[in-house]
Order: C-alpha cells, then structure tokens, then sequence
C-alpha cells in the first residue's frame, strides 16, 4: 500500500509538472527584435542567425555582442544602438540560441560562440569596432587574434561564470520534463527580477515590469533552455585566459566597468587595464549592466574613444 501511494503521489508530480511546462509555453508570444532597425538573417552552420542593421552602411562598421546569461538578447542594446548608429554602421545580432536566433538541441560551448563572433565579424563587416559585454567579451578577444578590428570596448569582460564544468547538471537541464521545469522555475518573472537586481543593476527599481516581461518572453521560447544548460553547468567559459589574450593583442582597448559590480568586481577590470594597456572607464552607481541602467552616461563616457578608432 505504501509502495502504491508512493507511486501514486510521483505520477501525480510529473503529471503536474508537465501540465504546467504547458500553460507556461502556451502563454509565451512569438518573439520580438531587440533593436528597432533593419532585421536581417545571417545562415550560419544551418542556423538562422537574427541581426539588426542600424545607420548608414558608408559610415564605419560597429558590431554589439550581447552578453550570455537567462534571457539575454540583443534587447541589451536597445537604449545605446540607435544613438551609435548616428556616426556608426551598427550590426545587433542575437547570438545563437538566445533572442530571434535559432535555437536548435545543440550541445553549446565557448568554442562555438568564438566561431560565430569570428565568422560573423569576418563575413559582414570591415575592420569594426566591437562592443561587448560579459563572456562575449572574451570572446570577440579570442576573434580579434583572427579578424581585423579597429578598437574593443568590453563591458564587464569576463573568462569565468559558474565554477567548473558538471555534465550531470548540463544533461539534466536538457531533459525535456524535468530540466524544462528547473529552467522555468530559474527564469520566471521573480527569478529574473531577482537576479537583475542582485548582480545586473545597481538600483533595484530600474528592473520594472517591461524590462521583467520581455526578458521572460525571450527565456520562454522554445529550445531556450539549450544555452542555457551549457551556461549554468559551466561549459560557455573559454578555455583561454582573458588577461593573457587581451595583453597580447595590438588592438586599442576600453574597459567599461560599473563601479558597484560584485560578481566581476572593479578590482578585476583596474587589473586587467593594467596588464592590457587598455582605457579603463567607470560608471557610477551601477553594476554588470551600466549601458542598460545610465546609457546617457555610457555614451558620453565613450565619444571619444569612439571618435578616436573612426580617425584611425
């Protein structure tokens, strides 16, 4: 009887489960751009990449690469893109399996993000200069060795996310029943607005309810949870030492760094300035998202740096 039970009340749990993974993709809307412009597709290795043209194609090439976590998107960009494109030909692409992209049941990793920043970068632009956020930003310093670019401007640059590498955790989180719930229950409405607030955003209140909404229709599409498996088992960290690569490279470099930022703290990005000979700028009150949360003060933080790589 007890056997019974127990079984009883285990069907009745998946049976739930999978009724509420339901109602949760029912109610999820077809996607929408990041960015107001131009949306292109860029077919790369079988997959539809979606990117967003901004400004006239004679000015210089800028690319924005947003940064990998729950929900990213080239939303990231939205308040700063149209005002880069005043001087700027700026491309916005959601990285595969993130935003409008494609997200296929692929087993992610760094070394694919690197091949996509290299092959975008290589096959749509000309000596660009490249903003990045977070992990992206070692990335496009891993594709800058291979690609001519005109300057690097990171945001809260980053080789490291999640403490080693688990295979366990990363096949758990692609199961279909049992993984599609942990990632619901990591990204529902309170579960973005609370890591928002703890490490993306100095203010808490700048996390309101449209920033919240679209993050999680971004979160909800189907075969997002892909990424993001390989994100929170550790497997999107590159293999390469930031530091090293950026010191190495002969490209003009900025650092752009909320001074409140605890999860890669200021003391890292005053290091790394350091070993790169690279601009180091800081934003007041605010976090891993500076150009989110004060994009005014980014943008006039930036002029000259950007006026300096057109001269170039």
């Amino acid at each position: 009887m007890k056997l019974r039970t127990l079984l009883a009340g285990a069907a009745g749990a998946v049976g739930a489960t999978a009724l509420a993974n339901r109602a949760i993709a029912r109610s999820v809307d077809d996607p929408q751009p990041g960015v107001h412009g131009e949306h292109r597709t860029y077919r790369w290795r079988g997959m539809d990449i979606a990117y967003t043209e901004l400004g006239d194609p004679d000015d210089p090439d800028m690319v924005l690469f947003h940064g990998v976590g729950a929900a990213a998107s080239s939303r990231e960009f939205a308040d700063i893109a149209g005002t880069l494109a005043e001087e700027h030909h700026v491309l916005v692409p959601d990285l595969p399996g993130f935003g409008r992209s494609d997200r296929p049941p692929l087993v992610y990793s760094a070394s694919l993000y690197e091949g996509f920043v290299t092959d975008f970068l290589r096959d749509l632009t000309d000596e660009p200069i490249v903003l990045a956020s977070s992990l992206s930003g070692s990335y496009a310093v891993q594709a800058a060795r291979d690609v001519d670019v005109s300057r690097l401007v990171l945001i809260c640059p980053t080789d490291e996310s999640m403490p080693g590498q688990r295979v366990w955790l990363r096949s758990l989180l692609r199961t279909p029943l049992v993984g599609t719930a942990m990632f619901n229950l990591v990204t529902s409405k309170p579960g973005i607005r609370y890591f928002s607030a703890d490490h993306g955003f100095f203010d808490p209140e700048n996390v309101d309810d449209s920033y919240v909404e679209d993050r999680w229709q971004s979160a909800h599409q189907p075969g997002a949870r892909y990424a993001m498996a390989s994100f929170i088992s550790g497997f999107l960290d590159p293999d390469e030492n930031l530091d090293e690569h950026l010191e190495a490279l002969d490209v003009p470099t900025t650092l752009v760094w909320g001074r409140e930022s605890e999860t890669t703290p200021l003391s890292e990005g005053r290091t790394l300035a350091e070993h790169a000979d690279a601009r180091l700028v800081v934003v007041d009150y605010a976090k891993l998202l500076p150009h989110v949360e004060h994009p005014d003060a980014v943008l006039t933080l930036l002029a000259d740096d950007l006026a300096i790589a057109d001269q170039n």
